[in-house]
């Protein structure tokens, strides 16, 4: 048994390393919007579940591992921004507010799976249009729900609290994960 993460993010390709140290990463898009008119959890965990399955046929004999993280503010999910115009908007929408990040993950083993997600919440500092427009220019939000990483809040000052895990919001629970990796192995 080899263990497959269905994430092509690089973040949780890193944070997979806390997991095993070998892996193998494979993973096909699929439409995630297409979850957006479920309820926030919902939806997280249909995309998460939906990822995994364009792998499954490849590793049947494997355990496979697929996550997708959403930034709920309002009870309205914001997704990836379509450019730096979105992810100025998205940030500026965020400053200085409470929002809920959730990361759904599926985990599947031979013909077992779990299905769970994690929320954490983050409050934003309030941002100035400079700060928005130095952290937007850094490339950084372009491939991030909600715009940002919290990863990246040493050099862009743009969260002042997260309550929950920080992994969840970089996009991948480690313990919760490790969690039911362990009970689907039993």
């Amino acid at each position: 048994m080899k263990y497959v993460l269905a994430s092509k993010s690089p973040r949780r390709q890193e944070l997979m390393k806390l997991i095993s140290s070998v892996f193998v990463v494979a993973s096909e898009d699929i439409d995630e919007e297409s979850s957006y008119t479920l309820s926030p959890i919902l939806a997280v965990e249909d995309i998460a579940k939906r990822k995994g399955e364009t792998v499954d046929k490849l590793y049947p004999e494997d355990l496979i591992i697929s996550a997708d993280t959403i930034v709920v503010l309002d009870n309205k999910i914001i997704g990836k921004p379509i450019d730096e115009i979105d992810a100025k908007k998205i940030l500026k929408e965020l400053s200085g507010k409470s929002h809920y990040v959730y990361t759904g993950f599926r985990i599947k083993y031979l013909n077992k799976e779990i299905v769970n997600h994690v929320a954490s919440e983050v409050i934003f500092n309030e941002l100035s249009d400079e700060l928005i427009d130095k952290y937007v220019k850094s490339g950084s939000p372009l491939d991030k729900a909600g715009a940002y990483g919290v990863q990246d809040n040493d050099k862009f000052p743009i969260i002042k609290k997260v309550i929950g895990s920080i992994d969840n919001v970089i996009g991948f629970p480690v313990k919760e994960i490790k969690e039911a990796i362990e009970q689907i192995k039993k």
